[in-house]
């Protein structure tokens, strides 16, 4: 009972914003593309479209991405060290570099498979429409918003949790080898991090250099023409690998 109740509490969402599907008659036979259900709002002004009809969970869904730094940037350096400190005096000391370059790599096919496959969920329903709209379609709606740019840590925390129980579980438990457990999730918090602030950069900043620049006509080519394409943010290689960018 208490389970059900938070959920409904967390789907009290406000329902003025034309963005947010709420009617019975708009449930899609076929999955849409984003940008046939939700408008855009382009104006870094405007104000944010508000989600909840408590001004307790509105809050959460506000976030700073020095909030990001400071919670993430120490995680990695801990975990960094722990990868360090933890070696084995026979260890490889290639172990610590290479685990969290291998960390790196699996962070940016661990954000292209949720930003396709979860982001992007074919919602058919109102209820998971609403529930898409508020971890990713609010962003295609409004994605000028400064607030809702990065991941909340109420979601990336509990995310992290699952990620190094898989690492210590798979790679420490079944493969034996523990010794690359702290730094492969110091790499994958890394990637993450710049992910996340790459993210805001390719929204706000003027970017310069060449590969920079890439990224941000890559991402805002997701938002304004493409948006069932384009999945990368941080790298367009598992684009590449999986045939969604296209030629143009």
């Amino acid at each position: 009972m208490m389970l059900k109740r938070m959920l409904k509490i967390a789907l009290m969402i406000k329902s003025e914003h034309p963005a947010i599907l709420t009617s019975r008659s708009t449930v899609a036979r076929e999955p849409l593309p984003m940008d046939q259900h939700l408008p855009i709002e382009r104006d870094p002004n405007a104000p944010p479209i508000r989600l909840f009809k408590s001004d307790f969970l509105e809050f959460f869904t506000h976030i700073h991405p020095a909030v990001i730094v400071a919670i993430w940037l120490p995680v990695v350096l801990i975990f960094l060290a722990l990868g360090i400190i933890g070696q084995k005096p026979r260890s490889s000391p290639l172990i610590v570099p290479a685990g969290f370059l291998v960390g790196v790599a699996v962070w940016t096919f661990t954000e292209y498979v949720m930003h396709r496959f979860v982001f992007h969920y074919p919602a058919r329903t109102p209820r998971m429409q609403r529930i898409t709209f508020l971890f990713h379609g609010i962003h295609h709606a409004q994605p000028q918003c400064k607030t809702r740019l990065v991941m909340p840590p109420a979601v990336s925390i509990p995310l992290a949790a699952v990620f190094y129980f898989l690492f210590r579980w798979l790679v420490g438990g079944v493969l034996g080898g523990m010794d690359w457990v702290s730094p492969l999730f110091a790499g994958f918090g890394a990637g993450y991090l710049i992910y996340d602030l790459a993210h805001y950069a390719t929204h706000h900043f003027l970017m310069r250099g060449r590969v920079l620049k890439y990224l941000k006509r890559h991402h805002m080519k997701h938002h304004y023409k493409t948006p069932d394409q384009r999945y990368g943010v941080s790298s367009p290689l598992w684009d590449i690998v999986f045939r969604t960018l296209p030629d143009d």
